[in-house]
């Protein structure tokens, strides 16, 4: 894998981890308010604090998957490549259903990501 992919799927993965960060421990901070663009009192209800720590979960597992891939994995592209995917697919999914943007926001590293393993 080049050091261009490697350095790309690390960033994807401290994008994760920032996520992980706003869902499941700054739950109600002003950042994580910007970013998914809600109030604070919003994000002080009960069952959404639930489901976004759930969700901060799911996201640093994918970015701990992506760091496996690349540093702890014989065949580093095809999990990449997997993980990748997922996290395009998704943010696909989110630009549909919630806002147009997140196809960029959240997927447009991993598009360069994944296009720099090609290469």
């Amino acid at each position: 894998m080049s050091i261009l992919s490697t350095v790309l799927i690390f960033l994807v993965a401290l994008e994760f981890f920032y996520i992980l960060y706003l869902e499941t421990f700054a739950t109600t901070s002003d950042a994580t308010s910007r970013v998914f663009n809600m109030t604070k009192e919003e994000l002080k209800s009960k069952a959404l604090n639930k489901l976004f720590k759930n969700q901060g979960i799911y996201n640093g597992l994918i970015g701990v998957g992506l760091l496996y891939s690349v540093f702890l994995t014989s065949n580093p592209i095809e999990i990449s490549r997997l993980l990748l995917v997922y996290i395009i697919l998704v943010a696909l999914y989110g630009s549909i259903t919630s806002d147009k943007k997140i196809i960029l926001t959240q997927g447009g590293l991993a598009i360069l990501a994944l296009i720099s393993t090609f290469f």
